[in-house]
């Protein structure tokens, strides 16, 4: 059944109007009511609202089975996901992000240059104003890499063989609302 009443965009109400769930309405809101815009971000106008992730594939790296699976096992778990498909520079993944509200940004990196595809999201992020999403990863990375990504600003990074339970289970314990801030 569609409702049409108490829509401020005036489409059907179908639990989700782009009007109240945009970002920018939840930012002005939370502002308005004393929180940061990052705070603001996090704001979600319906209690049941499912956590956002964007699943990228940045550079020239053309194997993304990993990526797709983690992606099938966050949608299977009751995450909304958005796949951006393979070679995205990061301008598109932070534009993809902004665009589709997402909470977090995982990346898929085999190539070699996660340090610099990482930063550059990051960079990308702060300079848009977005830095309150989470940004993760996975991939072949160095054992000796991964404390300065950490260190740069991303969440986490899941190394080959980390079971899809596992990523879920992180994903859901950093982006649930409880935990939101």
């Amino acid at each position: 059944r569609h409702v049409q009443h108490g829509s401020p965009c005036g489409r059907p109400f179908l639990g989700v109007c782009p009007v109240v769930n945009s970002r920018a309405v939840r930012v002005a809101a939370a502002v308005f009511w004393g929180a940061t815009p990052q705070q603001g971000r996090r704001v979600r106008t319906m209690a049941t609202s499912p956590i956002r992730v964007v699943v990228a594939k940045p550079g020239l790296d053309g194997h993304d089975r990993g990526a797709k699976v983690v992606a099938r096992a966050l949608r299977d778990a009751g995450i909304e996901v958005i796949y951006t498909g393979l070679h995205q520079t990061p301008e598109m993944i932070v534009e993809t992000a902004i665009q589709e509200d997402a909470d977090a940004i995982g990346l898929s990196v085999l190539s070699g240059a996660h340090m610099t595809l990482f930063q550059r999201v990051l960079d990308i992020l702060a300079d848009r104003g977005a830095s309150d999403i989470v940004v993760f990863g996975g991939g072949i990375i160095p054992d000796d890499d991964i404390p300065l990504l950490l260190d740069m600003g991303v969440s986490h990074i899941f190394t080959p063989g980390t079971r899809t339970q596992d990523i879920v289970a992180w994903v859901n314990d950093t982006l649930a609302p409880s935990s939101a801030a």
